[in-house]
């Protein structure tokens, strides 16, 4: 039941590794950064402007997502190796 566990783990963190990745390549092609595009505008903001503004609010939720698998793991890990506290 743990290896399923941590095979689960492993298949989020390479989703979120991915989809973070796609997110960084994506910010630098012509689909967000596109010479003299203002339109459409949100809150008075160019296009450029806010598409950026909301690709960093998503890579910060993937990044807590991400910490949050990996520190699932690394904590199981941890507990496992550690001898048993004899106080």
């Amino acid at each position: 039941m743990d290896e399923l566990k941590k095979k689960k783990n492993r298949l989020y963190w390479r989703i979120i590794a991915a989809v973070a990745v796609f997110l960084i390549l994506l910010t630098f092609t012509p689909v967000i950064i596109e010479p003299g595009k203002t339109e459409p505008q949100l809150f008075a903001m160019p296009y450029t402007l806010w598409t950026s503004i909301l690709i960093t609010v998503i890579l910060v939720i993937l990044t807590y997502l991400g910490g949050q698998v990996h520190l699932n793991d690394d904590h199981k890990e941890n507990s496992n190796n550690q001898p048993p506290n004899n106080k």
